[in-house]
C-alpha cells in the first residue's frame, strides 16, 4: 500500500434474498412510465420574458413526476448491492426501454384496421422520433452510470458514515448530466436558446429538489434493504484503498 493512503472498510450484499429483484422491477417501471410521460411539453406561469430570454412559463416534460424515483432506486442499488448489481440494473433498464422504444415505433408503422381512426393521436403520444429514443437513451445511461459511479466513489472514501454527501452528491452529477444530455439531444434547433436553458436549469433543479426532499425516505429504504440482506457486512476483501491526501 502506497504512503498516505489507509483501507476503509465497504459492505455491499449479493443481492440474494430477492430484495434486489424487487427493487431492479421498480427501477425498470419507473423509466419505462417515465419515457412515455417526457413526450409531452408542460408550461407552468404565464408568458414572462426578459428581453428575448423566456423566463416563464416553467418549461418541463411529463416525465418529470416519476423519473426523479429513477434516481432514488439507483441510489440504492448502488449504495447496497455496489457497481455490478447497479451496471446489471442499468443495462436491463436500457435494454427493456429500447424494446419498448423499437415495439412503439413498429406499432406506429403499421396500418390501423378499418374503422379505427385514432392512429393521429397513437403517433403523437407513442410514435416516437427516433431522436427522442436516441436522447432519452443516451441521458439516461450517461447519468445513471455517473450517478452509480460517483456514490460509489465517495462511499469508498467515507464507508457507512455521511451517507447524504452520496446521496446528494450522486444525484447532483448523474442528473445534471442526464437532463443536459436529454434537453440537447432532443430539442436542440427545436425550441429557442432561451427555452432550453429555462428546459434544462427547471428540469435539473427540480430533480436534484425532489430527492433532495425525499432524502428521509431515501434514508429508510436503504436501511430497510440493508437491515434484511443478511450478507450486507464488512468485509476485509471489500476495502478500498483511500488517499487521505485528496480528502483534506
Amino acid at each position: 500500500m502506497k504512503p498516505g493512503k489507509q483501507l476503509r472498510p465497504v459492505a455491499f450484499a449479493s443481492g440474494g434474498s430477492g430484495n434486489f429483484d424487487i427493487v431492479i422491477a421498480l427501477f425498470c417501471a419507473f423509466l419505462l412510465i417515465s419515457n412515455v410521460g417526457a413526450t409531452k411539453l408542460i408550461g407552468f406561469g404565464p408568458d414572462v420574458n426578459l428581453g428575448p430570454y423566456p423566463l416563464l412559463p416553467i418549461v418541463t416534460d411529463g416525465g418529470a413526476f416519476l423519473f426523479p424515483l429513477t434516481y432514488i432506486f439507483g441510489d440504492v442499488l448502488a449504495e447496497v448491492y455496489g457497481a455490478r448489481k447497479a451496471h446489471r440494473a442499468i443495462l436491463l433498464g436500457f435494454g427493456v426501454s429500447f424494446l419498448a422504444s423499437v415495439i412503439f415505433l413498429i406499432v406506429d408503422a403499421m396500418p390501423p384496421a378499418p374503422g379505427w381512426d385514432n392512429q393521429s393521436a397513437w403517433h403523437a403520444v407513442l410514435g416516437f422520433v427516433p431522436r427522442i429514443v436516441i436522447a432519452s437513451l443516451c441521458g439516461y445511461l450517461i447519468g445513471q452510470f455517473l450517478n452509480a459511479h460517483v456514490l460509489i466513489w465517495i462511499k469508498r472514501r467515507t464507508s457507512e458514515k455521511h451517507l447524504w454527501a452520496r446521496l446528494l452528491g450522486s444525484t447532483v452529477v448523474g442528473e445534471f448530466a442526464d437532463t443536459t444530455v436529454f434537453c440537447l439531444v432532443a430539442w436542440a434547433g427545436l425550441i429557442g436558446a432561451g427555452t432550453m436553458a429555462n428546459y434544462v436549469i427547471t428540469g435539473y433543479v427540480y430533480k436534484v429538489v425532489v430527492e433532495a426532499v425525499l432524502l428521509p425516505v431515501t434514508y429508510r429504504i436503504i436501511a430497510a434493504i440493508k437491515r434484511r440482506e443478511p450478507d450486507y457486512v464488512l468485509r476485509d476483501a471489500a476495502f478500498a484503498p483511500v488517499d487521505d491526501s485528496s480528502m483534506k
